[in-house]
């Protein structure tokens, strides 16, 4: 079971989530949101370090040339695609850094499958969540029976309103592609302060 954990605001942070083996750190680059990253986070500092967690950054709607230098600059592993971000960038980003596609599954949304299948060549990795709140990258809970009836054949993150008493529900799912957890505001004190007691917890249950 993997872990990523979004709005990651200082390198302190990344140094103690290495720290703590999980797998992925979200970097926030949208300049209106409270984690982004472009203000606290130094891209040298982050190009010197020795880090065994992958950097994902997260964007949405970027041009080409604007992701490109995100990804040189803090030296990233992965973009997450939060946006409505078309088929061709997809492509064109997956040949310097892995590509994460978020779908908001909304209510009337009746077939993951058709959902993703125009991404299914160029994406690595896809991430559903529940509708995200005007303003907001993060999205809520969503109906996971949604999941159960989908084929997908790529691996997978779910986020939205998980927390640390979700462990149980988060271990029962059963899909082959199920890849991981996105974890989000229920594991901070308040926008950019993580709170890595209830997060190394969590870790434990899933295992």
């Amino acid at each position: 079971m993997n872990i990523k954990l979004c709005g990651i605001t200082s390198f302190k942070q990344l140094q103690q989530l290495d720290g703590l083996e999980i797998d992925m750190a979200g970097l926030v680059f949208l300049p209106d949101s409270p984690w982004y990253a472009g203000r606290t986070l130094s891209g040298d500092d982050i190009k010197k370090a020795d880090f065994d967690i992958r950097k994902v950054g997260i964007l949405r709607n970027p041009s080409l040339s604007e992701a490109l230098d995100l990804i040189d600059e803090y030296k990233l592993d992965a973009v997450q695609l939060v946006g409505e971000e078309s088929v061709s960038l997809c492509e064109d980003l997956s040949t310097q850094a892995e590509v994460i596609k978020s779908f908001y599954v909304s209510e009337d949304i009746s077939s993951l499958d058709e959902l993703v299948a125009p991404y299914d060549a160029v994406c690595d990795y896809y991430l559903f969540s529940g509708p995200a709140a005007s303003g907001s990258i993060y999205g809520s809970p969503f109906s996971i029976s949604l999941l159960q009836k989908a084929r997908i054949e790529k691996p997978f993150f779910i986020s939205g309103g998980i927390n640390a008493s979700k462990a149980s529900l988060v271990r029962g799912i059963d899909h082959p592609d199920f890849f991981g957890v996105d974890l989000t505001t229920e594991f901070e004190l308040s926008p950019g302060e993580k709170d890595f007691k209830s997060l190394l917890q969590f870790r434990q249950q899933l295992r």
